[in-house]
């Protein structure tokens, strides 16, 4: 490989939502080829993993209408309410999600979630102290949520019962960063 990267030649936006938007476009490849290709812009996200004072893992179950299953997951969501900061996303997220917020966020990871047709970014946080604080779900949102021992996650992730990799991904970073902590 050359080192030199394919360049966008023309995009067209063909759909948007309030969470993305999808292109088609052209890119010229280094070797003077032209193909199309298609992509989501995606806004950023987060994710929480968050610690009760008792040690439980508050996971969430929620229904996914894209696959159609009640999954469970971490909470997670879109920065998708003006100038918020990751963080203030972060503990909006979890008000909203299972009722609490964190006095203690520590970033995991962050990355590209699906890099070969979306820019979505993710931002992964472990939260612990948690204290009350509760703002209503999103209009479309119905969770259940679900206190486990990270034991037990670490074990539904390798039995499937967790198929979602997001909540995969930030369960075992969070039991890698707790285990290395004490």
């Amino acid at each position: 490989m050359s080192g030199i990267k394919p360049k966008r030649l023309e995009e067209h936006q063909v759909y948007t939502s309030r969470v993305f938007e999808v292109y088609e476009g052209k890119i010229l490849l280094p070797d003077g080829r032209t193909a199309s290709n298609s992509w989501i812009t995606h806004k950023p996200v987060i994710a929480a993993v968050p610690v009760s004072p008792e040690g439980k893992l508050l996971l969430i179950r929620q229904y996914r209408a894209a696959v159609e299953k009640m999954l469970l997951e971490i909470p997670a969501g879109v920065m998708d309410k003006g100038a918020e900061t990751i963080e203030e996303c972060v503990q909006r997220e979890l008000a909203e999600e299972i009722g609490f917020q964190a006095r203690t966020l520590i970033k995991l990871f962050e990355g590209y979630m699906v890099p070969g047709y979306c820019n979505e970014y993710m931002h992964y946080y472990l939260a612990m102290d948690l204290f009350s604080a509760t703002l209503p779900p999103d209009a479309d949102e119905v969770i259940e949520i679900v206190p486990t021992s990270f034991q037990d996650a670490i074990a539904m992730v390798r039995n499937g019962q967790i198929i979602d990799s997001k909540t995969a991904l930030g369960i075992t970073l969070a039991w890698e960063y707790l285990k290395n902590r004490s």
